[in-house]
């Protein structure tokens, strides 16, 4: 399937391998491969920024939503739990930055996707046959990861205020453009 991909396709999912382990993700979910076609040039990313998706704020977003985000001193404090005094108990016991490292051993070779992601790929290909499209290009990736309304990508896009049915018929013109 992946001959098929443009280059810039191409060069999306290997972006979303980067997301993951920026985040210190143990796989690359759909959320990642959004943020890889946020990465690029093409037309996908331009209607993504059109939408208001900008890379800060969704990477932020997703890793608020998988846990890996900033730790809100706030609300811990708000549950008597003082951050502060946390992060300087772990770093005297485990060394300094004990916090900001993820548990476990991370990969380093290839990170596995996930099957949500591998299924909004595949879903990338049926809508470039639908559109009757040769080639899946970055927008075609777009409309697999938001195919369904309740994808972790289709969620989060919604979180930060995104219409993300207008989006869908948004990359579909383009689309239809490109093509003609």
């Amino acid at each position: 399937m992946f001959e098929r991909f443009t280059k810039e396709a191409r060069n999306s999912v290997v972006q979303a391998q980067a997301e993951a382990r920026a985040l210190a993700h143990r796989n690359i979910g759909p959320e990642h491969v959004l943020l890889g076609l946020l990465d690029g040039d093409g037309p996908a990313a331009h209607v993504l920024r059109d939408h208001g998706v900008w890379p800060v704020a969704l990477r932020t977003a997703v890793a608020r939503r998988s846990g890996t985000g900033p730790l809100d001193a706030e609300a811990l404090r708000t549950l008597g739990i003082d951050l502060d005094a946390v992060r300087e108990a772990a770093e005297e016991t485990f060394g300094e930055g004990a916090l900001d490292a993820p548990a476990g051993r991370f990969r380093k070779g290839h990170i596995p996707f996930t099957k949500e992601a591998k299924k909004a790929l595949e879903l990338s290909l049926r809508h470039a046959v639908r559109l009757k499209h040769t080639r899946i290009a970055c927008g075609h990736i777009l409309l697999g990861l938001l195919h369904d309304g309740e994808s972790a990508p289709a969620q989060i896009l919604t979180d930060m205020g995104v219409n993300v049915d207008g989006l869908r018929g948004d990359i579909t013109r383009v689309l239809d453009a490109d093509a003609a």
